[in-house]
């Protein structure tokens, strides 16, 4: 079924055409991430198809029974309302119908009502559409959507009014997945979430009953949850069946192809018009010659392919390296208003390395860079540098840009031996061009001024980077360009982020903070992920041997120590050993059982996919691609739990 469908769509404000000619079809429980660049209208479609603006031109079509729910970027809620009241607005049908069947629960009560069969005719018809409804889990529901978008600990009496725009933005979110639209269209929803809340709604958005439409700068997000990708760009709408590192691919061939079709037409025309140069005048080729120009009249000419409109170009260097070692943070305590944030908190940073420090919003990560960057006295420790160290801070706030300047002088002014033109070519490089930067430094953007901090940080060439969520605010090719110049760069990193992509990229340690600790683990984004769920899955092994110990042996027992009772404890211990071991090895072998048939799979679709015909059908070597994929990611999960098992 569809859900959704544009046709030609297009729109403008006033003389600038926004969105032209958009092609999008949605179907039920398709997985779909818009992309495209910062201006290219992703924002504004989403707003047409929610009925929030009209369109100019062109056709959208939605079935009347396909509800559509609709989260703009950073939108919050506005409410006098408890956080507990405004969740249970959505629900105001069921708690009718709940009135609806206490009231029937009365009348039922008295068997000589005059309607008393009909009352139990509808209270049982009433009853299953309020099962079938959720009548019976709804408050369930609202309790797991707030703890999962970080409410756990909330007072569910405190008000929405009294909440932080991020707050506000992640209840509205909340409220929109409790009223499970059939068409959920969703705008940066990572916006304000932290990673290990990014992470619930992934997998509440996998399971999710119903068709996703999503714009999202988070690359990692986008991998786990989409099927499809709609790139659009100024010109055209293009489809990709696959997720989002599928589409990079995907993109690069099609634009390779594209050009090879453009260059292959251009040699043709030339070849042509050639030919009708010299034989027009000739009587003999004359015929001909017209002929070819007739043709090259009728062809439909291709237009060099561009990939978007050019990207940012720079890289970061520095004048001199530091010392092997960079940075020894000691027992240090950080913290506002003689509230510490972060206790004895101690770690080393060495020459090169590129250190990721993660941990829940609100655990200090921003004050731990601002007292390393020197932009916020500790309360107590120390931290101490090594030689030759230069430190180049990026502030995810752009505190450090001055609003009354325009972009030109606001890097100029800190450099002002460098001839104009060197900056203007610096500024160019950031997409800066032309009266670009005579614009004043408030009526940037935020990817604009993102753009603008790391031009100055550029111009540091400092030998360590801190950097404070670089990635905010850019566009995906922006977020490239960044990664790469990062990945180049001579000196260290230490640097905090929620873009799990990015992570990954650049990380070679990952450093993660809690109330009472930091723990190193040398790896990217993903090894961190795996020694998590590995500790976890070796907390609750841990957990259930000492429930089964602490079982086996009662408190008479225990104090028992004669002889006897001990050899009895000891047996005892030794028959739930024993069931452990049974236990562990049934698991093994489901596993080898498992691994055994996954590996045949593997074995089948790559098969499949050796085959001309399925090699050449795109779509259908796309879909079996994604099905590797996906076995791969649990053979190999597989794989690590036969390991553990194998070393226990």
């Amino acid at each position: 079924m569809i859900v959704l469908q544009c046709a030609q769509l297009s729109k403008s404000f006033g003389t600038d055409t926004i969105l032209n000619q958009v092609k999008l079809e949605v179907k039920s429980n398709e997985r779909i991430a818009l992309v495209g660049r910062n201006g290219a209208g992703k924002s504004t479609l989403l707003k047409i198809i929610a009925g929030e603006l009209t369109h100019d031109e062109g056709t959208l079509m939605i079935p009347k029974e396909v509800n559509v729910g609709y989260l703009a970027q950073d939108s919050g809620l506005s409410s006098g309302r408890s956080i507990w009241d405004e969740m249970m607005t959505v629900f105001e049908a069921l708690r009718n119908m709940e009135q609806k069947l206490r009231s029937l629960e009365e009348q039922m009560s008295d068997p000589s009502h005059p309607r008393y069969e009909k009352v139990l005719e509808e209270y049982d018809q009433l009853q299953q559409d309020f099962r079938d409804r959720g009548g019976f889990q709804y408050e369930a529901d609202i309790r797991s959507i707030l703890s999962g978008l970080n409410f756990k600990g909330f007072d569910y009496n405190t008000t929405v009014d009294a909440l932080s725009g991020g707050q506000k933005t992640r209840l509205a979110l909340g409220k929109l997945l409790l009223s499970k639209p059939e068409l959920l269209i969703l705008d940066e929803p990572t916006n304000h979430l932290d990673i290990d809340t990014m992470t619930w709604l992934e997998n509440y958005l996998s399971a999710y009953n119903g068709s996703l439409l999503i714009v999202s700068h988070d690359r990692y997000f986008l991998d786990r949850i989409v099927n499809t990708v709609y790139e659009l760009t100024f010109q055209n709408t293009y489809r990709y069946n696959g997720n989002y590192s599928y589409y990079l691919d995907a993109k690069a061939e099609r634009l390779e192809q594209e050009l090879k079709e453009f260059e292959k037409q251009q040699s043709e025309i030339k070849k042509l018009e050639d030919f009708v140069a010299r034989n027009l005048a000739r009587a003999s080729t004359s015929n001909r010659a017209k002929s070819r120009r007739k043709k090259l009249e009728k062809m439909d000419r291709l237009d060099k392919p561009v990939n978007e409109d050019g990207s940012a170009k720079f890289q970061f260097q520095i004048e001199r390296q530091t010392g092997n070692d960079v940075l020894m943070v000691e027992d240090l305590a950080i913290g506002y208003d003689n509230e510490p944030l972060l206790q004895h908190a101690g770690f080393t940073l060495n020459r090169g390395e590129s250190v990721a420090l993660i941990g829940p919003n609100g655990i200090g990560k921003t004050t731990l860079l601002k007292a390393i960057a020197g932009q916020l006295s500790p309360m107590a420790g120390k931290i101490r540098y090594g030689s030759n160290v230069s430190i180049g801070y990026y502030d995810q706030e752009q505190t450090g840009l001055n609003p009354k300047k325009t972009v030109l002088h606001e890097l100029w002014d800190d450099y002002p031996q460098t001839p104009e033109k060197e900056i203007r070519t610096v500024l160019g490089n950031f997409l800066f061009s032309g009266d670009d930067v005579l614009k004043s430094v408030m009526d940037l953007s935020g990817g604009e001024k993102s753009r603008l901090s790391l031009a100055k940080l550029m111009m540091e060439k400092s030998n360590v980077l801190i950097l404070d969520e670089p990635t905010n605010h850019l566009d995906l090719d922006s977020k490239e360009v960044l990664e790469n110049a990062l990945i180049d760069y001579p000196g260290t990193l230490l640097f905090v982020s929620h873009d799990r992509y990015f992570i990954n990229r650049m990380a070679t340690r990952v450093i993660e903070l809690s109330s009472t600790s930091l723990t190193s683990y040398l790896g990217d984004y993903d090894y961190y992920q795996e020694k998590k769920e590995e500790e976890e899955a070796y907390r609750l092994i841990a957990e259930e041997k000492a429930e089964a110990q602490n079982a086996s042996t009662p408190a008479s027992e225990a104090k028992d120590q004669t002889p006897s009772s001990g050899t009895k404890t000891d047996f005892k211990q030794q028959k739930e050993a024993q069931k452990f071991e049974r236990q562990r090895q049934r698991r093994i072998e489901e596993l080898e059982a498992a691994i055994e048939e996954k590996e045949r799979k593997v074995q089948a679709i790559e098969d499949e996919l050796c085959k001309p015909e399925v090699f050449q059908d795109h779509e259908q070597s796309a879909e079996l691609n994604s099905q590797l994929e996906q076995l791969h990611a649990s053979l190999e999960s597989s794989m690590e739990e036969w390991e553990t098992l194998q070393e226990e």
